[in-house]
């Protein structure tokens, strides 16, 4: 395979063609940035999965500018090149090689907590993207220059502790980003101005580290090819760029889109398609004879190979595909591509934990990031244990409590096993979903789980099995509010309609606002019904992280999906709804009227099994309705916990 071929970046030579994407890592890295035995652990899994080439989380070439920088590297921290050292070390002993990803900062997109700490700065005095009311201070001509030794200093110190190279963060509308963008720098010095002056600040760092680490010492430039954003960089001059780069020494180009206003093309939400930035790679080769790395994904491994078999790019980058499942690469080589955990891309534990200041982890992979903290070791004691519910926090639970080496049992008392995991992918673009859930069911015929579909569990039934331990995971129910009409026979739960218990006619009223409720509208829609959501407060998607958010609501848009907010549902009729707003009536017609205003826990046999087994654990939406990630990660521990 392409992809197991040996490939070259300057004069390093990396086992193959699967590259480590960088990502942000929080607290995976200790309390004041070094990093520890958790991140050495964190990338030598992923080595030891056989990917080729790390490229690390962002590492500050300076703490001058920017007053969060004390919860990352800091280069002049001899314990914290130690810690470089050590990375470095581990990795190689995989024969995998690393590259150390530098930034200039965040600049005007730095999130308001870490603003608090200094005054946002930029490469000009513009609105910042998390607090447009504040406007970020202009970098002085002095402080840029100060900036550019910075990162030679910085590549200069990767290199003598052991890193194979560095990667310059030229992307999503940061820092240096800024610099490159005429929408964000209006500059009137040497640093501004043409696309001459723009590029002054990366040519000019690109050149300290030439000078400072060694000309053989490699680079790669990452950077957005379209931001997709009125105004900001378009193709004709990223192209540009690409052969500028080039001519100053970059060694392999890192090709991506988009920037924080349009954060699903960086950040691709589960509504992108796979591969769907493979077009910036074809346009960058035309350009440069340098190797260029795709991105976006690409953890579909027939296609990451056809990508790099047709010559559209010389290396793919796996970002979060690499959270999901640090032996990607492995089981590709192996042939066991059916045993992969794909990312599913709703960000909770990756970006969500990362805003708010904890570790980067994985809503389907509970391990990552503390690999050696949550190793599942065999358990000490054997236990015949009987799972409740097959979704997923019941699937999970299986899963982990047989690789321990338990005896389990699952009893679903529907047909199939899924839980709400089966509606929540049946819509077409939610394909990566889907085969999350097929990889879940696998995984459990694999490791020998007796599994009893049509099972519906009672206290009698339970005790008759004479289980050692239960885990109780027998879900949610959806919410039928007290509205008249509201179980006429028009209307349809959103889970009924997505599992096909019924069908929608040509328009459709769906009641709520929420995820699934959003989701099921625009399904419909793209089905070619006119659709209406109705939701009773002015919220919308709320408590989901911004790319997912937005993507879905420029998707209802395209769809010319209608939405009414802050009414009050005052009737369903055999014609539609009769909504109110301050004491105005108003009534919408449809054919179908589907129904999505929440699920209430079964709670039955939380109370019917409490103090009548010798072990119960209560996980996922039977505890409280929540999100996915909240299922997954109660079923890990609960089947850890056994």
């Amino acid at each position: 395979m392409k992809l197991f071929e040996p490939g070259k970046i300057g004069n390093v030579t990396i086992k193959n063609r699967i590259a480590m994407a960088p990502m942000g890592m929080g607290r995976i890295a200790e309390q004041d940035g070094r990093w520890g035995e958790r991140v050495a652990e964190y990338y030598a899994a992923r080595a030891r999965g056989e990917t080729g080439l790390i490229i690390t989380s962002l590492a500050p070439v300076t703490r001058k500018l920017e007053g969060m920088w004390g919860s990352h590297n800091d280069f002049h921290n001899p314990a914290h090149i130690q810690g470089l050292k050590t990375v470095a070390d581990t990795v190689h002993s995989s024969g995998t090689k690393i590259f150390v990803q530098l930034t200039a900062g965040f600049g005007r997109v730095i999130s308001a907590r870490n603003a608090a700490k200094s005054h946002p700065v930029s490469a000009s005095a513009v609105p910042c993207y998390f607090m447009p009311e504040v406007i970020s201070r202009e970098l002085t001509t002095q402080e840029v220059e100060e900036l550019v030794e910075s990162f030679g200093f910085a590549a200069k110190t990767c290199r003598e502790a052991g890193m194979d190279g560095v990667e310059l963060h030229g992307h999503e509308g940061y820092l240096l980003d800024q610099f490159m963008t005429s929408l964000w720098n209006k500059r009137k010095d040497k640093y501004g101005g043409s696309i001459e002056g723009r590029l002054r600040l990366p040519l000019e760092a690109i050149e300290a580290i030439k000078t400072q680490a060694g000309r053989d010492f490699p680079v790669i430039y990452r950077y957005g090819i379209e931001h997709h954003l009125e105004g900001a960089r378009g193709m004709a001059e990223a192209l540009d760029i690409a052969g500028r780069l080039e001519k100053a020494g970059v060694d392999a180009l890192h090709v991506d889109a988009g920037c924080y206003e349009t954060s699903w093309y960086p950040h691709p939400t589960i509504y992108q398609p796979p591969a769907f930035m493979v077009d910036m790679a074809v346009a960058a080769k035309k350009v440069v004879k340098i190797p260029v790395i795709n991105v976006g994904k690409l953890w579909y491994p027939d296609l990451a190979e056809k990508v790099l078999q047709e010559g559209k790019a010389d290396f793919i980058a796996l970002g979060r595909g690499l959270l999901s499942d640090p032996d990607w690469a492995l089981k590709v080589k192996q042939g066991k591509t059916g045993d992969i955990r794909i990312c599913i891309g709703d960000h909770d534990g990756c970006m969500v934990r990362l805003r708010s200041g904890k570790a980067t982890c994985c809503t389907v992979n509970p391990q990552a990031g503390a690999e050696k903290e949550l190793a599942l070791l065999p358990a000490r004691k054997k236990k015949k244990v009987l799972i409740i519910g097959g979704g997923p926090a019941g699937m999970e639970a299986a899963r982990v409590a047989a690789i321990r080496g338990h005896e389990v049992i699952l009893w679903e008392k529907s047909p199939n096993l899924g839980g709400n995991l089966v509606p929540a992918s049946a819509p077409a673009f939610k394909a990566d979903m889907r085969t999350y859930l097929e990889y879940q069911i696998k995984q459990l015929h694999k490791l020998g789980i007796r599994i009893e579909t049509g099972r519906e569990a009672s206290l009698e039934s339970v005790k008759k099995a004479s289980p050692d331990a239960v885990v109780l995971a027998a879900g949610a129910r959806p919410i039928f509010p007290d509205i008249p009409g509201i179980r006429g026979g028009n209307v349809i739960t959103a889970i009924d309609l997505l599992e096909g218990r019924g069908k929608s006619g040509k328009t459709a009223i769906v009641l709520g606002g929420g995820l699934a409720a959003c989701e099921t509208a625009l399904h419909l829609a793209q089905k070619g019904s006119k659709v209406t959501i109705v939701k009773r407060t002015e919220a919308l998607l709320e408590n989901m992280y911004e790319a997912n958010r937005d993507h879905l609501l420029l998707m209802l848009s395209q769809e010319h999906v209608n939405i009414i907010k802050g009414v009050q549902i005052e009737e369903v009729t055999a014609q539609g709804v009769t909504i109110s707003k301050l004491g105005e009536k108003q009534r919408l017609e449809a054919d179908t009227v589907v129904l999505s205003l929440g699920l209430e826990p079964r709670k039955e046999l939380v109370v019917a099994l409490q103090d009548k087994v010798p072990e119960l654990h209560i996980a996922g939406d039977c505890a409280e309705p929540r999100r996915l990630i909240n299922a997954i990660w109660e079923g890990f521990h609960a089947g850890r916990a056994l």
